[in-house]
This record gives C-alpha cells, structure tokens and sequence, in this order.
C-alpha cells in the first residue's frame, strides 16, 4: 500500500488530496493546525495536528512515523500574505511570516523526511508553488508571496540535485487558480478540476521529471 504525507489537509486544496488519495486505497498521513474537518473521510487517514513552523512538532512527527516508507511527500499548506502585497504598505511581520510558512517550513519538512521517502518506492517530493514565483513571468504586486514562491522553487531545483543520489524525485506545482480561500471566488478553476490532475500527474512522475516546474496540466513553467 502506497502512502502520502500531505501537510495543510484541513481545508481546500489539502482536504481534497486528502480525499483523492484515500479514495485510491493509499494510507493517508493528513497534517493540519485543526485537523477535526479529517474526521469522518472513510479510508485509511491518519490525522495528525501539525503547525508547518513548528519544527520541534514536525521533527516528532517524523520520528513517530520513523517505520513509515512515504511514497509522496506534499507540501501543500501555504499562505498569501495579503498584508505585505502593494509596496508602500509592506508588513515586514507579514513577510516574514510568509517566508516562514512557504518558503523555510516545507525545507525543514523535506529535512525531516527525507529517509522516509527515500526508502519508499515512488521516492517523490512535492510542493505546490505558484506561477506567480516563475521570475520570467512577473508582474506587479503580491511581493511577499511571489518571493516565497520563487524561493521555494529555487530550494526544491537544489533539492532535486543533492538527492539525485537517493533516487528522490523533486518537483513543484502550480495548481491552476483555484476557487479556494486563498484564490477566491473569480478564480478559473474547481477544486474538482485541479487537484484530481494533479494527483494523476504525481502518480506519472518519473526520475527524469525531477527539478521541473510544472502546471496542473503538467505543462511546463519557466523558472
């Protein structure tokens, strides 16, 4: 039986990964700051309550799961940053907070787990990102959050490098604008149409995808 780790699982994008992989038959491993909207979900889902910058809970996480093989790693939870977006009123706590969930906890998460996935068999990590952290696709606005991004998406090209040797596929993810909390009413796409693709991309992903960029669609973004 395959096994997941999905970090932000409490609510859209990560609740219906969640759903998705249970409904697959894959153990489940759902981490979340509040994770009582897991309950009820019929498979094999282990909830576990989990604040992403709280590295001492993620290390006992990972030692309380030290038997488990984690075939998928996702990154998933991630914030906007909404008070640190129009220059002239930059919240530098805001930033830092930004930076903090989206860019150094899903690093120190990989750190953790690092053995877990390698000695699993699909041996893949995941984070969602955004096409707005692609440099050669900025415009204006959003700064804290398309940095993170674009940090996150530099972290994961090295982690795709220095785990080579472990047979660790690295990837990011854009998964579309979705109507989430975080994307908001206007925004293109279901929850229903992006996260199911998503799900069937990582299940294609191969050793030689390791380091790319991609659209829900598995279509590539530039860095």
């Amino acid at each position: 039986m395959p096994t997941v780790l999905i970090t932000g699982a409490a609510r859209g994008l990560g609740l219906d990964f969640v759903k998705q992989y249970a409904a697959r038959g894959w153990r489940v491993h759902a981490c979340a700051r509040t994770p009582t909207a897991l309950e009820g979900i019929e498979g094999d889902v282990h909830a576990h309550p989990l604040e992403v910058s709280d590295y001492d809970a993620v290390n006992a996480l990972a030692a309380k799961l030290a038997g488990e093989q984690i075939d998928v790693l996702l990154n998933n939870a991630g914030i906007a940053g909404r008070e640190a977006t129009v220059l002239g009123s930059i919240d530098p706590v805001v930033w830092r907070q930004t930076f903090e969930v989206n860019t150094l906890a899903p690093l120190m998460i990989a750190q953790a787990f690092v053995e877990h996935v390698a000695r699993s068999e699909q041996r893949k990590m995941i984070a969602l990102s955004s096409r707005l952290g692609s440099i050669a696709l900025a415009d204006s606005g959003r700064y804290a959050y398309r940095a993170s991004k674009a940090a996150l998406n530099m972290k994961w090209k090295g982690l795709s490098i220095d785990l080579a040797g472990k047979g660790v596929i690295c990837v990011v993810l854009h998964p579309g604008w979705v109507q989430t909390d975080m994307g908001g009413a206007a925004a293109t796409l279901t929850i229903e149409q992006s996260v199911p693709a998503m799900v069937n991309l990582i299940d294609g992903l191969k050793p030689s995808d390791s380091g790319r960029f991609l659209n829900y669609d598995g279509t590539e973004f530039p860095w």
